[in-house]
């Protein structure tokens, strides 16, 4: 089994991109699915059950029920909260995407459905002259963009989309999350990120503190993620 596999990218830091892709796992699960997420690079790690782990891949796994080595769910854990390159150079650690690749085949062997979730934005370094962008080039997956909807996310997020193309990398579409309760006009703003962006949303996810319902909302876009790979097959 070689599942299909997507790449979760954001267009900042802190728009969603973990509990997009935390539904997306779940809602796979409920279409009886065996779906597994990765984050491969994750910064800001916390003492969890006596080890160190980062929060965002502890979600997926929980999300996806995954028996995922954590070694394997997350092969770099850095411990402080600043750009990966950043907390991987004074951890004296070198990120190897090679290595990164290795894992996710494995896991795309043994699942229907693999989700790799990003860290940070699109150009986000994870090394000296590598980013988030040499990674997703290198792992071949169609990239779902985050978009948060909040104040400046039309720009990102045609900056990401330009980016995402100019990396060669092919764009499965985007999911909306709302990352500000008080975000105005957002009709019209959907409205111009359809045109930038040049395709409805693949879902939204509504501003809430409760992720309970997070893979209802979810299930649509799953399945179109689902049937683009029927579409290329065929």
């Amino acid at each position: 089994m070689n599942a299909q596999a997507f790449f979760v990218a954001g267009t900042d830091t802190g728009v969603g991109k973990t509990r997009v892709t935390a539904a997306l796992l779940a809602a796979a699960r409920v279409q009886g699915l065996s779906a597994s997420g990765m984050k491969p690079v994750a910064s800001g790690a916390e003492l969890i059950s006596g080890r160190m782990a980062s929060a965002d891949a502890l979600q997926l796994a929980a999300a996806s029920q995954q028996a995922t080595p954590y070694e394997e769910l997350n092969p770099y854990c850095l411990e402080i909260a600043i750009s990966p390159h950043i907390a991987a150079k004074l951890a004296n650690i070198s990120i190897n995407i090679a290595k990164i690749v290795t894992i996710s085949t494995k896991l795309r062997l043994a699942s229907d459905l693999l989700l790799i979730e990003g860290a940070g934005g699109w150009y986000t370094p994870i090394g000296e002259r590598e980013s988030m962008a040499d990674l997703a080039r290198a792992l071949g997956c169609p990239v779902v963009l985050v978009v948060g909807l909040k104040l400046g996310c039309l720009n990102h997020a045609r900056l990401s989309l330009e980016a995402i193309q100019h990396s060669g990398c092919a764009f499965a579409g985007w999911i909306g999350n709302y990352a500000d309760p008080d975000f105005m006009a957002p009709e019209e703003n959907l409205a111009t990120l359809e045109q930038l962006l040049g395709a409805k949303p693949l879902g939204l996810l509504r501003y809430s503190a409760r992720t309970e319902s997070d893979d209802a909302h979810m299930h649509p876009a799953l399945l179109q993620l689902l049937a683009s790979r029927q579409r290329q097959i065929t």
